[in-house]
Formats: structure tokens, C-alpha cells, sequence
């Protein structure tokens, strides 16, 4: 299963859903894998290891056709991941958005995966629309959209139902979402008037697990920690348990 992690507003925890979502895996039993499509690379550096050579990172798969198994690397409690670099910027301008490029990433998978089956893939989007996110939802299963508790994020879901719109007929598939509430603060009267609004707007595609806002949540990033490591007894942990649990059991992972 490929599941993309991907809004176009910034700051609604893409990165931090898609590392603690894989530890919640590599707790399950099954290690998935991560790949950074973000230029600015927030998840290899929570990795420790972001690649000073574009050449051992993401951008070689689309400049030198390296195969995705090659870029490779070990996340001690997660995984593997495939790390980004700054250079992934210049993909939009160097490839254009010819169907080749836009199934790319898909390829790219689909060779792995014969490679390497029964695995879960875990794909951090960058925050806009260009080739990377569209080789991310070209190539995804699933698309998990998180949404902050605040009325800009509503329009963020609208802009994004408005794209999948576009593309899908492209595509000539629906394109299966789950949108994953994210800084639920329970003392807010707007958190839970947000989560009704999305509630009315896409129905049951919406998770019922929300991601509290949480200490253990915020810090663990900065110590290039998953929230498990951090404190696994936090109410950040229960909620990132809690989405694995409600993906499996709707057959998302």
C-alpha cells in the first residue's frame, strides 16, 4: 500500500504524521518505507543523515535514474528511507509535466515493490502542486490529508478536492483520501466546529482519530525522534497508535 501525505498549506504536520505513522508500523511489526519529496527535506533531517550529494538522495532517481532501491538507507525504529536533497526544486523545470515524468515515482514503486513486496510506503509531499506532489498522487493508493483545526485549513480541503477534480479524469481513477484532523486542541470550541464542517463536507472520509495538540508531538521532531521514542506514553502517541489502528482496520494499510 503507497499512501501519500500531502496538503498545500504548510504547517498542518505532513512530516510529522509520516514519521510517526511509520514508527506506529515498525511497532506493528511491519517497517515501512519513507520517501522525502520534499525539497526542503524536514524528514531526512529528522533522520539525522540528510545527504550533502544530491547524487545519494531522491533527486538521483529523477537526474540519473538511479533505481529507488539503490537510495536506500536505514531508520533505526521506522524503516528505510529515501532521503530528498534542495536540488528536487529543479525537477519541475528541468523535466516539464509530460506523462513520463508524472509516472515516474509510480514506475519507480512498481519495480521496488516486485522487488520488495508486503511493504508499506510512506511518501511526504511538499506543501504545492508541481511534478513531485503529482508524481506522489500519479503513484498513491491512498492520499491522507492532514487538516489543522482552524477555518483556513476548510478552505485548504476545498482547494484540494478542486485539484483531485482536475486530475482524476487524467488519471481515470478516484483518487481514495482520508482527511486526519491534526492540533485538536478538545478546550477549543473551534476544533470541534472545524471537525464538523469537514464532517458535513466529505462524510465517512474523514478519520474518526484525531492528533491531539500535543507537547510530546511539537518536541520530538527537534531531538530527530519519532513520538514513540520521545515519550510513548503520551497522549501523541495514543493518537498515532490509534491512526494505524483506524487505517487497518478500513483497509487503508
Amino acid at each position: 500500500m503507497r499512501i501519500a501525505i500531502f496538503n498545500q498549506k504548510g504547517g498542518v504536520g505532513k512530516t510529522t504524521t509520516a514519521l510517526n505513522l511509520g514508527a506506529a508500523l515498525h511497532r506493528a511489526g511491519t517497517p515501512p518505507l519513507l520517501i522525502d519529496l520534499d525539497p526542503q527535506g524536514h524528514l531526512s533531517s529528522i533522520h539525522g543523515t540528510l545527504p550533502t550529494e544530491a547524487s545519494r538522495s531522491l533527486f538521483a532517481f529523477y537526474q540519473d535514474s538511479r533505481s529507488l532501491a539503490e537510495l536506500e538507507v536505514e531508520w533505526e525504529n521506522i524503516g528505510q528511507l529515501i532521503p530528498a536533497h534542495q536540488q528536487l526544486i529543479k525537477v519541475d523545470s528541468i523535466f516539464g509535466k509530460g506523462p513520463a515524468i508524472l509516472n515516474k515515482l509510480r514506475s519507480g514503486l512498481d519495480l521496488l515493490e516486485s522487488e520488495k513486496p508486503q511493504r508499506t510506503t510512506i511518501i511526504d509531499c511538499c506543501p504545492y502542486i508541481g511534478v513531485l506532489a503529482l508524481n506522489a498522487i500519479f503513484a498513491c493508493d491512498r492520499l491522507l490529508i492532514p487538516i489543522s483545526t482552524d477555518y483556513l485549513s476548510l478552505q485548504a480541503a476545498e482547494h484540494i478536492t478542486r485539484t483531485l477534480q482536475v486530475l482524476e479524469p487524467v488519471l481515470k481513477r478516484r483518487v481514495e483520501r482520508r482527511y486526519l484532523l491534526t492540533r485538536f486542541d478538545r478546550r477549543r470550541r473551534m476544533s470541534d466546529d472545524v471537525r464538523n464542517k469537514l464532517r458535513e463536507r466529505y462524510g465517512n472520509e474523514v478519520c474518526d482519530t484525531v492528533i491531539s495538540e500535543n507537547v510530546a508531538v511539537a518536541e520530538s521532531p527537534s531531538v530527530n525522534r519519532d513520538v514513540f521514542r520521545h515519550n510513548a506514553s503520551s497522549a501523541g502517541a495514543h493518537d498515532y497508535k490509534s491512526l494505524l489502528d483506524e487505517l487497518q482496520r478500513k483497509g487503508d494499510i
